[in-house]
């Protein structure tokens, strides 16, 4: 099976954090031209140096993908710059786990729901109109194992991942017909620097590589999975 993205746009909102830069390597890799959004300049710089001769169809853009205004605006500069966008991947998320629900603080609640729920709207409202309007397009939400598998002291995250997922599957079916594929992909643990550090006694041999869900990613984006709408696959594997 040959993938290839050349001529394509590709936003990865999220796309230098643990596994959303290896999704934004794997893109560029496959020849498309790549939109990050970045919080922290030094790893949008480290992307950057990592892409070598795919830094030139590489751009990075300062964005609070919470904010529907902020989301919006990305749109419309990646349309200006490239006048088309065919994929938006939505790596953006975060964890707040190990506190009962009763402990749970208010704030990071609301920080649970911006990160892992309201980005999902965000993004998903700025980018569909174009991508309808051209009767093409993919977006690929990274939700996580969670959705399905409640754990106890993760109730804001689980609970924000679940709804994630039924939102991006109650998109699809309003997507159903316009040419725009919507899908979830359910990670568990990853191996991130960032998880290494906070479980520093897991064995991480079992935990799924940023690299191998890169590739479940390119694979739900590539026409070769034009015929999956509206799924929530889970990309955890049998370790």
């Amino acid at each position: 099976m040959v993938i290839d993205f050349s001529e394509k746009v590709v936003l990865v909102a999220g796309g230098t954090g643990g596994l959303g830069r290896a999704v934004s390597l794997a893109f560029l890799a496959h020849g498309a031209r790549v939109a990050v959004t970045w919080r922290r300049e030094d790893e949008f710089l480290a992307l950057k140096n990592a892409s070598a001769e795919g830094a030139h169809r590489l751009a990075g853009f300062q964005v609070n993908a919470t904010d529907v205004r902020e989301a919006l605006n990305l749109a419309d500069q990646i349309l200006s710059r490239w006048n088309r966008l065919d994929v938006l991947v939505n790596a953006v998320g975060g964890y707040a786990g190990g506190i009962p629900l009763w402990e749970l603080e208010p704030q990071v609640f609301e920080r649970m729901l911006d990160l892992n729920l309201r980005a999902t709207y965000a993004l998903a409202r700025a980018v569909a109109p174009s991508m309808m309007a051209r009767k093409s397009g993919v977006i690929v939400n990274v939700a996580s194992r969670a959705a399905w598998e409640h754990a106890a002291g993760a109730s804001a995250y689980a609970a924000s991942k679940a709804a994630a997922v039924a939102l991006i599957d109650s998109l699809a079916a309003d997507l159903a017909g316009t040419g725009v594929r919507v899908n979830s992909i359910l990670p568990s643990i990853i191996d991130t620097e960032a998880n290494r550090k906070a479980m520093p006694q897991a064995d991480f041999s079992k935990w799924p590589k940023p690299e191998e869900i890169a590739e479940a990613v390119l694979l739900l984006a590539s026409d070769a999975a034009r015929v999956i709408h509206g799924a929530a696959i889970p990309v955890f594997g049998n370790r």
